[in-house]
């Protein structure tokens, strides 16, 4: 029996919603999933979609950062949209579209939301969002390539846990193997292997083992 999958797309351009279905129709030729689509053009037509719909619920959400806002619910893009799913629909995986490139804003997206997806439209290609629909099927995140670079560029503070230190303790306590947990979270190896190393500095347990760091984490409510 084919497994059920309810899609929400909110985008404001017809050829990125067109895009979605493609790959949608593209991934599943064998009949594997039935896809039912909701779509919405603007952050009022999502709120609606989300808020209003009788019994909306859905298991992978669309959003493009950038759309037409809804002042009269304070809705001015698509994170304050992906927040909102978040908040209604905690299992509902997330994939955000933006035009931004910047340091910056990549970072504050990834720590405000934690979006299963992050795609810089620059980089939007059909095999790419084939890549990022099979990846969050199959309960992996996925950035595309200048998302990982920026990242990889990002700064962190040894003295604090970040969003990405809290990915990599929870994707090892769900027994991802380190060599491949560059496929979960947004950094290169060598930057996991120093951030597994500053962790362990952090919780004063230098010499400890991942597993022995993984259940700490735990114990202090980090995971």
């Amino acid at each position: 029996m084919a497994q059920l999958v309810r899609v929400l797309m909110v985008d404001d351009h017809p050829f990125i919603i067109e895009a979605y279905k493609n790959a949608i129709k593209g991934y599943n030729t064998k009949g594997a999933y039935e896809f039912t689509i909701t779509q919405a053009k603007d952050c009022k037509t999502g709120y609606e979609a989300i808020v209003n719909e009788a019994n909306a619920q859905y298991d992978i959400a669309f959003f493009d950062l950038s759309m037409p806002i809804y002042e009269e619910k304070g809705i001015h893009s698509g994170e304050d949209l992906a927040l909102l799913v978040k908040e209604r629909m905690p299992a509902c995986k997330i994939i955000l579209l933006t035009m931004h490139s910047e340091m910056l804003k990549i970072n504050t997206i990834i720590k405000n939301i934690n979006p299963n997806g992050l795609v810089i439209k620059n980089d939007l290609t059909f095999d790419e969002l084939l890549l990022a629909f099979d990846k969050i099927l199959k309960d992996e995140n996925y950035y595309s390539q200048t998302v990982v670079k920026l990242v990889s560029q990002i700064q962190f503070d040894s003295n604090e846990m970040d969003v990405f230190d809290k990915q990599l303790l929870f994707h090892l306590s769900k027994g991802v193997r380190i060599a491949e947990l560059s496929q979960y979270v947004p950094l290169a190896p060598a930057a996991i292997e120093k951030r597994l190393t500053n962790l362990k500095e952090v919780l004063d347990m230098k010499h400890a083992s991942d597993t022995e760091l993984v259940q700490e984490a735990k114990n202090k409510g980090i995971i």
